[in-house]
């Protein structure tokens, strides 16, 4: 049968069979429309998205009967022209991928791990970042205290410590020592054992809180005088700025 008005009702669930289908389908992706055939959502046996109309139903429609997958439908035209030509996308690559991811079609995530920007952030930054302790909790520290020095300020900052080795970091605890400030708001990262340097992982730093929707830079923190180390060996000041 083809979709009819049995599935008119919104968000009803779909009884029958999906082999009884229509082999031309509608689809509602999250506001995008799209039609396709049967056999292109299900060329990937495998995948989630040939699993959804495979078997049971899996999947309610909306107002006017076609299927709805509550997913973003602008990136759907991307995932729908990989599996009718095997082309990959060249744009949003990003967004493209968490799809892909979603969607569970193993062949696009793969060719989408071997682009630049994939590849770039999942083999060379992220195993970078995972060999650099605590370093997702430490970014949350850094926001929890931001926000609390925020009250009734345009701007707030924290104060970083970066060390790279061990010896680095003894010697920034004794920095920290004959800091004249609350040892307890200055955010420790490192020591690490990878190749990149203390420039790379504060850059690392400022995209991971702008990609949360900060507004922040940062500089090296100068310390009063008579501190006991250069204080920009170590110690660098990330400002927050509210409005």
């Amino acid at each position: 049968m083809s979709i009819s008005s049995e599935h008119k009702p919104l968000g009803k669930q779909v009884t029958g069979s999906l082999h009884t289908l229509s082999p031309i389908v509608e689809l509602n992706v999250g506001g995008e429309m799209y039609t396709t055939t049967l056999s292109t959502l299900k060329k990937h046996p495998g995948s989630k998205l040939a699993e959804m109309f495979t078997g049971q139903p899996k999947l309610r429609t909306d107002s006017e009967g076609r299927f709805f997958i509550d997913r973003p439908g602008t990136y759907f035209k991307y995932i729908l022209e990989y599996l009718r030509s095997n082309q990959v996308p060249t744009q949003c690559i990003q967004d493209v991928y968490k799809e892909a991811l979603f969607y569970d079609i193993e062949p696009l995530i793969k060719q989408l791990e071997d682009s630049p920007q994939i590849f770039g952030e999942l083999v060379a930054r992220k195993q970078f970042l995972a060999r650099v302790p605590n370093y997702s909790e430490n970014i949350e520290l850094m926001i929890r205290i931001a926000r609390a020095e925020a009250v009734a300020s345009r701007r707030s900052s924290v104060i970083v410590c970066v060390v790279r080795t061990e010896e680095d970091a003894g010697r920034c605890q004794d920095a920290l020592n004959s800091l004249d400030m609350d040892k307890k708001s200055v955010v420790k990262f490192g020591p690490w054992k990878a190749a990149p340097c203390i420039s790379d992982l504060l850059d690392c730093i400022q995209m991971d809180v702008e990609a949360k929707g900060y507004k922040i830079s940062f500089q090296p923190h100068v310390a009063e005088k008579g501190f006991r180390f250069k204080s920009y060996d170590y110690f660098y000041k990330f400002l927050f700025t509210w409005w």
